[in-house]
């Protein structure tokens, strides 16, 4: 008995230790995600405690989709939470002497400086898929952009989207400068008459592609608008069916319909003028004496459009339309 005994307070007091391994290694762990994320041990304390300083905010928010998504049919728990649904559990800033201490409450200002991963990844726990399936390591995503630098959840300044603009053309050419002066060109997109939109060919939220387009090419984008030139074609020109931006550009020109450049030096990019075209300087009595023809008429054309002859320059369906002149 006495060795049973013996034998059952060692194995006791080894149980005891264990435990209280165990047990030092879980407080520990705890400590260390504390430091590291000082929200992991912060408690939900409801909307009624926020509005009793935020009431200003909350003249403002009570207008939003999400107020009233969170306020009339919340999903879960989280979203009845209201304003800790997005900011966090508010417990500890809540606190008198915590209510400045940034570390203590999610913010989408960059004033307060909440990182931005941290700022994203608390939209995207409701607003992931759909539009937002290619959101991470898209443009916008690796170039740190957050989803507050767009929308404004707090405040209703449009008519959808919760966008910080009234509308996207205003909201996207806020860092878009370059595409915003090209819609002032003389032959432009209809971005600045409100037929259209950036949202039209972009997908600001993420694509396959690095412009953000809403298809997997730039002609596919396109097509939509302009089915006539989807084809297919019975004679195809090269440079329409690569890419559209070979001759024009996406968003404005000083040139005719968008084109890159001038009729005919667009044309002349690719087409080397050739002794006896029509369209070329060359010694009329010189061709003449090599038994060529037409050597006065080039003279007549300098300088006029190529479409003057290749009329059908996107591609024909005509059984003589090998250089797009019918």
């Amino acid at each position: 008995m006495k060795i049973e005994n013996s034998l059952t307070r060692f194995i006791l007091r080894g149980l005891f230790a264990a435990g209280v391994c165990v047990a030092g290694a879980v407080l520990g762990a705890s400590s260390a995600l504390a430091q590291a994320d000082p929200l992991a041990d912060a408690k939900y304390v409801g909307e009624k405690r926020c509005l009793g300083c935020h009431q200003v905010e909350n003249k403002h928010f009570g207008h939003t989709t999400h107020a009233k998504v969170f306020r009339q049919n919340p999903k879960n728990e989280t979203e009845k939470s209201v304003c800790e649904a997005c900011h966090g559990p508010g417990s500890k800033h809540a606190i008198d002497k915590n209510a400045g201490n940034k570390d203590f409450l999610i913010s989408f200002t960059k004033e307060w400086g909440t990182p931005v991963e941290k700022q994203n990844a608390q939209c995207l726990n409701c607003h992931s898929g759909d539009q937002r399936i290619h959101w991470p390591g898209s443009t916008h995503d690796t170039n740190k952009i957050a989803c507050s630098d767009c929308h404004n959840p707090m405040a209703r300044f449009s008519a959808s989207g919760l966008l910080k603009k009234p509308s996207i053309t205003e909201t996207c050419q806020t860092c878009h400068q370059q595409q915003r002066a090209e819609f002032q060109k003389r032959s432009h997109m209809p971005v600045p008459e409100g037929k259209m939109t950036c949202a039209d060919c972009h997908n600001p939220h993420g694509s396959v592609t690095r412009p953000l387009l809403k298809a997997d090419t730039v002609n596919e984008v396109c097509y939509p608008c302009h089915a006539e030139k989807r084809g297919p074609l019975l004679w195809e020109h090269a440079p329409v069916r690569e890419n559209c931006l070979n001759c024009h550009g996406p968003h404005g020109s000083n040139h005719d319909k968008l084109l890159v450049a001038s009729r005919p030096q667009i044309c002349q990019q690719c087409h080397s003028p050739s002794v006896g075209h029509p369209g070329t300087f060359y010694n009329a009595s010189a061709t003449a004496a090599a038994g060529q023809i037409g050597g006065a008429a080039g003279q007549r054309v300098i300088g006029r459009s190529c479409q003057n002859c290749h009329s059908t320059i996107h591609g024909s369906n005509h059984p003589a339309g090998a250089r797009f002149q019918r």
